[in-house]
């Protein structure tokens, strides 16, 4: 943008400089030409004067058109080396005409160098720009990316420069994001392998046990049947856990939001866990307001729910009792539930919703990631997810979620 006003201003500067030297001109032009008609109109009064005092019988508009007789002239003066093509008679109009030749050459060298300097200036200008964006890029590629780039001005080149930079910036952002993809990855995949080997493990031994011992009793053999039943289940678990996750990482989940009555979400949710409540004699009681609803994917809600019921169910104690109280304001909608368990450490807080991480308290059948995918789908429906704790008394998860 400065570039080119910085052209026009130059172009608009070189013509009115131009203008004034050609009024200039004219004017000095204007000038000469009354001194130089005046001082020959003055030669021939004088030489009018003398023939009349000479010959008095000569009528003075003869002499006056005689002066104006287109007749060619017989250059008589030539004897007397005077040229009528090339010298003028009158001296002093010889040194006007010298005067104001040496007065139109200087103007005229004035104007030029003037205008040379304009352009000089506004190309050095860009030269100077155009310097600087290679000495940036230069830098960029040496790995520089602390340069001072915020102009002021808002020429071509300055934006040019500034979006350069930007967009050098964006790229090493994006290849720094990539790298820590692929460590991501590799981490998952680490952790993945670790949760998948123990359980595999397991089940080998156990199908070895079973299989080199034929004298094997029924009750063992039914024990270690179940075992291998519970580490598929868990093998299950976390495969399909991982792949949902995966789809949250990738943003290819698309919610179908509606509203949804929380009652019916924590009630799916307690259906899904009601088995495993069962096997602990735990009991899951819900209490809130019938008419509190949530914009969100029913589908989706209840699966956050239910892990996190699941969690709650596995950290309780036998024979004991989940709380789930609901309710909804103005701003959110809130939904707490409480277990009566071991509780979770103090230093375990902060990272029970990380993906694979288990506490000092954790249960055996706590694999580490049910927690991070309900996080994830409750934050994807405009939601959080915090957790308190206190040892021997169990584990409190709020969740809100926002208009």
């Amino acid at each position: 943008m400065k570039n080119k006003i910085e052209l026009k201003k130059a172009i608009l500067i070189s013509l009115i400089v131009a203008s004034i030297m050609v009024v200039g001109f004219a004017m000095l032009n204007f000038y000469e030409y009354r001194n130089y008609t005046r001082n020959f109109n003055y030669a021939i009064d004088k030489i009018v004067v003398q023939v009349v005092k000479k010959y008095p019988e000569v009528d003075k508009m003869q002499i006056i058109e005689l002066l104006n007789n287109q007749e060619e002239s017989k250059n008589i003066l030539r004897e007397y080396s005077i040229d009528l093509e090339k010298s003028s008679i009158v001296l002093e109009n010889e040194e006007l005409f010298l005067k104001y030749l040496v007065l139109n050459v200087s103007s005229i060298i004035i104007l030029s160098a003037m205008l040379i300097a304009i352009f000089l200036k506004y190309n050095f200008s860009k030269d100077k720009k155009i310097l600087e964006i290679t000495t940036y890029i230069e830098e960029i590629n040496n790995r520089n990316y602390k340069l001072d780039i915020e102009d002021n001005t808002e020429d071509e080149l300055s934006i040019l420069k500034n979006e350069l930079y930007k967009t050098t910036i964006m790229l090493k952002e994006i290849a720094q994001n990539s790298l820590n993809d692929k460590i991501s990855l590799k981490d998952s995949l680490s952790d993945i392998s670790h949760q998948l080997k123990t359980p595999l493990t397991s089940i080998t031994i156990m199908l070895d046990n079973i299989l080199d011992n034929q004298e094997m009793d029924e009750v063992t053999r039914n024990e270690f049947i179940k075992d291998i039943k519970r580490e598929i289940t868990n093998i299950n678990f976390l495969i399909n856990t991982l792949l949902k996750l995966s789809k949250f990482d990738s943003n290819t989940i698309k919610f179908i939001n509606k509203e949804e009555a929380v009652c019916k979400i924590l009630e799916e949710a307690s259906k899904n866990v009601a088995g495993l409540c069962d096997l602990k004699d735990v009991t899951i009681e819900i209490e809130g307001n019938s008419m509190s609803n949530i914009s969100c994917d029913f589908k989706w809600q209840v699966e956050a729910i239910t892990n996190i019921l699941k969690n709650c169910v596995e950290h309780s104690n036998k024979k004991s009792k989940i709380s789930v109280y609901y309710e909804q304001n103005k701003i959110y909608t809130k939904i707490e539930i409480k277990d009566n368990g071991v509780g979770i450490e103090k230093e375990d807080l902060p990272h029970i919703f990380e993906r694979f991480y288990k506490g000092k308290n954790s249960s055996k059948e706590s694999i580490g990631i049910g927690l991070a995918l309900a996080k994830s789908i409750i934050e994807k429906n405009n939601g959080c997810i915090i957790a308190n704790s206190v040892i021997g008394e169990g584990t409190t998860f709020i969740i809100k979620y926002f208009k």
